[in-house]
């Protein structure tokens, strides 16, 4: 479900702001807005955040792959001195080596005595023919000068390299806060003799905001006094945006951090989506792979790391890994290969279809349940009010033209008489509720625009089709890479040739389902994400608009 939020607005003493703000950020409850702000604390946080990165940044670009290095603590300041030294000898260096270049032409010899040379014997550049600038020093002096500048630069890239940056990305968190800490600042508008900040704090929070404004205990928060906040709580307001929290069941709440990966959140008045979401995501994952073999891959991975993934993501891969392996198993796909012993099992028999026809019609199943879940869901949700009909009627229109797909592709003969009834009643329901009679004036182009989503629903149905197509694909090339690998080795070669070939064999196979395993993710990203983003929230009426909720607290 989505929680409810309350808007906050607190009233502090205006000598009180700093430990308000440490109050607030302890509680780890209220959401505030926070706005770019160029204030110079903000600016100086920023900035020291920003050095760090460049610091962590530059000690691994120096060190790039070496393991002979003996770590060791440096501070940010003491890095990015570094790294402004071996720019400054870079340039140095480039300098050199151009001058160098420059005068080699002319061997090595003492400038000031050709300077002098040349001011008292007239036409000596004719004869000896000496550049018309003189360089500063000899060649020989230049090629020394060169050495120690580079000598400087492998002394400065040992110490960036050798920098541990762990103690420097530990200090990631305190740097954000900070950041944090300095806008939460800038939002203390300053009222006189009192400060007032803004925000959003969960309702099921509100006690726990409350426990501490109203407590008398000193010792609350290490403090020798009780709090003098006023607090002002309400509803939010028409035209206003409360920040989205998500809280689905337990069993489904690592879809959470899916959501954060792909930088989404539903509207706060939209609906939670969490549940469907991953049943359908662990299902289209496992058919655009569409090996088990792959599946077993991606498992076998998720286990290793399993110490050092998050624990929701630990959860989520194990579950797609899991349903990618079950679906190796029903349609007996192995690394593009079968299980002899597996092929007669009434699955891999019925998937297996030469037609593709009963591939489509799983797509084409699961597509149409996918969106009359949205639309059935849209209906309960809305009743008693009337456009819950009108939403039932879109789950019948939805049905029709599950029908009408798999007609036009051949897998039906014929559409059945009573789905037409279906359709007809379905069409009135759509037609006859969707807008109120006294919302006409101001909702009456929708009924204009109903005519093409009704065609467009046919659409959305068949886009599942990409779930076949995707997967047989993924396949097809794992089939192709093994016969190319496989075609190498032949009983009519020699032994020594059937070796070399072996070799090839195992380099084709492993950069062949490399390259089939990286675009089955790319796949996922594109295709996995598009049917829950889009054709089934078009339906549930989710516009992903919403902001997610982000607590004041330490990280």
């Amino acid at each position: 479900m989505i929680v409810k939020m309350k808007h906050l607005d607190l009233v502090c003493v205006a000598s009180e702001r700093e430990s308000t703000l440490e109050r607030l950020r302890a509680l780890g409850a209220v959401h505030l807005d926070f706005a770019p702000s160029a204030s110079a604390p903000v600016v100086a946080a920023e900035g020291e955040f920003a050095d760090a990165e460049k610091a962590v940044r530059s000690i691994l670009k120096t060190r790039g792959r070496r393991k002979d290095l003996e770590i060791r603590p440096r501070a940010v300041a003491e890095v990015l001195e570094l790294v402004a030294d071996r720019a400054t000898l870079a340039v140095e260096s480039d300098r050199l080596e151009r001058q160098i270049r420059a005068y080699e032409p002319y061997g090595d010899f003492d400038p000031a005595l050709a300077q002098k040379l040349r001011e008292r014997v007239e036409g000596l550049d004719d004869v000896v023919h000496l550049p018309e600038t003189l360089p500063e020093c000899s060649l020989s002096h230049m090629h020394e000068k060169l050495s120690r500048v580079e000598n400087r630069i492998k002394v400065d890239d040992e110490k960036i390299a050798s920098s541990d940056e762990r103690r420097i990305l530990e200090s990631f968190p305190r740097l954000r806060d900070r950041i944090a800490f300095e806008k939460a600042r800038d939002l203390l508008a300053d009222r006189g003799a009192v400060s007032v900040i803004t925000g959003w704090i969960p309702v099921s929070r509100v006690k726990d905001l409350m426990d501490i404004v109203t407590s008398a205990r000193a010792d609350l928060f290490e403090r020798s006094r009780a709090i003098g906040w006023g607090v002002l709580l309400r509803d939010p307001e028409d035209g206003e945006t409360p920040p989205t929290l998500i809280e689905p069941p337990r069993m489904f709440r690592p879809v959470k951090v899916l959501f954060d990966g792909l930088g989404i959140a539903p509207g706060y008045t939209e609906g939670d989506v969490s549940v469907p979401f991953m049943c359908y995501f662990s299902l289209f994952f496992a058919m655009l792979v569409g090996d088990g073999g792959y599946g077993a891959i991606f498992l076998a991975a998720t286990l290793a790391l399993r110490k050092r993934l998050p624990s929701a993501w630990f959860t989520l891969l194990t579950v797609f890994s899991s349903a990618t392996v079950l679906w190796g198993l029903l349609s007996n796909t192995w690394f593009g290969a079968g299980i002899p012993w597996c092929a007669g099992w009434p699955t891999v028999t019925w998937l297996a279809d030469p037609s593709y026809h009963n591939m489509m019609l799983l797509c084409f199943t699961i597509g149409v349940s996918h969106l009359m879940l949205a639309r059935v869901w849209n209906g309960v949700c809305r009743f008693p009010d009337s456009t819950f009909l009108a939403e039932f009627g879109w789950a019948g229109v939805l049905l029709f033209m599950y029908f009408v797909t798999n007609s036009i592709v051949g897998i039906f003969p014929a559409i059945p008489g009573p789905v037409f009834w279906v359709f007809g009643v379905s069409l009135l329901l759509v037609f006859g509720f969707t807008v109120k009679p006294s919302e006409l004036k101001t909702r009456g182009a929708e009924l204009g625009m109903l005519p093409l989503n009704i065609m467009s629903a046919l659409g959305d149905i068949i886009s599942y089709v990409r779930l076949f197509a995707v997967g047989l694909a993924s396949v097809k090339v794992a089939e192709n890479f093994n016969a190319m690998a496989t075609g190498l080795v032949s009983s009519e070669n020699a032994w020594w040739l059937n070796a070399l070939m072996s070799v090839a064999m195992v380099a084709i196979l492993v950069v062949g389902h490399g390259l089939n395993l990286a675009m089955a993710g790319l796949s996922i990203l594109v295709h996995a994400v598009r049917l829950n983003t889009l054709e089934f929230s078009n339906h549930k009426g989710i516009s992903w608009a919403g902001r997610a909720f982000r607590p004041f607290r330490k990280n």
